[in-house]
């Protein structure tokens, strides 16, 4: 047994009790998206056999969200140029491009001595950024590294010069986790895949019921970072046959525009205006409370125009009780199972297993807009859907088997066995 071995299982022979595996994450932002969310829910399911501490590159509301569950937090600053490169920026070759990389060497040098210096058992990174700005510094300090992988690394999804610098730097760290099979399959080497869990708070407790017709119109609502990826323009499209059947309801759009989404935004806003719906659409800026959202939605959209690695806001109208309308696709397809289609399982409606939700092509306004008419068209249908969405969402996605195979994860990687 190596010395550090021994350390891990509380001293070779002594019978003491092993001490945490001390995990240190990197992310590149103090952002709230996606990812960050679903680290601040893991970190407050973790149990006694792991020490958290995290490192991030950049300020933000992360930070105070996560030293408010008592996890140490400090910043390493990157460079502001650098932190803002998106996935498609940072793809072509150019020479601003080149000089604002060379920058970073300074930042790359002050965070190999921070994690030397703050000697952790595992390093884990939880985006693509910190995936790839973590390989030298958990190297040098010799340390194993797990990716936590977010995103599709696929042509589809990201630049294919990224794809490739991507995959080809995925065989370096000794752990992969990836976020759905869908996300996995896009990657060269295995992975474990963890899906993002929801916290207890999040859900409708069982029995409890919501009264979307309390708030008057209809609402359809989507919720989530402003991006291409995410169909914010689909459903702007979708809105005028929407509204020519119910010209009383309300589009509801809520998110902000992050990773350099506010072109798409004005986008989105300048097309609502061309098709003359602006006035019946709300635009909501981001909020961390989703279950106020979703409590007042009668349809709940995800539009993405292409394959979405999973789609946590899915999980979350589910656990509220809402109906969903999703497009087909990625990560979506292992949470919604429409009228004809399969479950994760391969057990269809066919097989008594009740729909969870109407799934749609990707990039169809037309498609979107009648779905959303099907469920309001159809309440008692809609809400026997959103029912069995629920009874199985609540079963599937709790934080807590999150946190479980997280530590299991970390636990291997740090030697100490599964």
């Amino acid at each position: 047994m190596t010395a550090r071995a021994e350390v891990l299982a509380g001293g070779s022979g002594s019978g003491a009790p092993a001490r945490p595996v001390r995990v240190l994450v990197l992310d590149h932002t103090g952002e709230l998206g996606g990812a960050e969310l679903a680290l601040v829910r893991a970190c407050a399911a973790l149990g006694p056999q792991v020490q958290v501490r995290v490192l991030l590159f950049a300020e933000g509301p992360l930070r105070s969200r996560l030293e408010a569950l008592g996890v140490p937090v400090e910043v390493l600053p990157l460079d502001p140029a650098v932190a803002r490169l998106d996935r498609h920026s940072a793809a072509p070759v150019s020479l601003s491009r080149v000089v604002r990389l060379l920058g970073m060497v300074p930042f790359m040098v002050r965070l190999t001595r921070r994690v030397r210096a703050l000697r952790p058992d595992v390093v884990h990174t939880t985006s693509l950024k910190a995936d790839l700005l973590g390989v030298v510094p958990a190297w040098s300090a010799r340390r194993p590294l797990v990716w936590h992988v977010h995103d599709r690394i696929s042509a589809d999804y990201l630049p294919g010069s990224m794809v490739r610098l991507v995959r080809f730097a995925s065989r370096l760290p000794a752990q992969v986790v990836t976020n759905s099979r869908a996300t996995a399959a896009t990657l060269p080497v295995p992975s474990t895949v963890i899906y993002p869990g929801y916290a207890p708070e999040q859900a409708l407790a069982a029995g409890e019921r919501r009264d979307p017709a309390a708030t008057g119109s209809p609402v359809v609502a989507m919720i989530g970072r402003i991006s291409p990826t995410k169909g914010q323009l689909e459903l702007v499209r979708a809105a005028p046959t929407i509204l020519a059947r119910y010209p009383q309801a309300r589009v509801r759009i809520v998110g902000a525009a992050m990773f350099g989404g506010e072109d798409y935004a004005a986008q989105v806003r300048a097309e609502a205006e061309s098709l003359g719906v602006s006035e019946q659409i709300t635009w909501v800026d981001f909020t961390d409370d989703t279950a106020a959202e979703l409590d007042r939605v009668s349809v709940f959209v995800h539009a993405s125009p292409v394959p979405e690695p999973f789609g946590q806001v899915i999980v979350e109208a589910m656990i509220r009780g809402v109906p969903v309308v999703a497009t087909r696709g990625g990560g979506v397809t292992e949470i919604v199972e429409d009228d004809d289609g399969e479950d994760d399982d391969g057990a269809g409606v066919g097989s008594g297993t009740p729909a969870r939700g109407l799934l749609v092509p990707p990039g169809d306004p037309a498609a979107l807009a009648a779905a959303v008419l099907d469920v309001l068209d159809d309440a008692a249908r809609s809400a026997e859907r959103a029912e069995a969405a629920h009874r199985w969402a609540t079963a599937r996605f709790p934080v807590a088997g999150t946190a479980r195979d997280l530590t299991g994860v970390w636990l291997s990687a740090a030697g100490r066995g599964r």
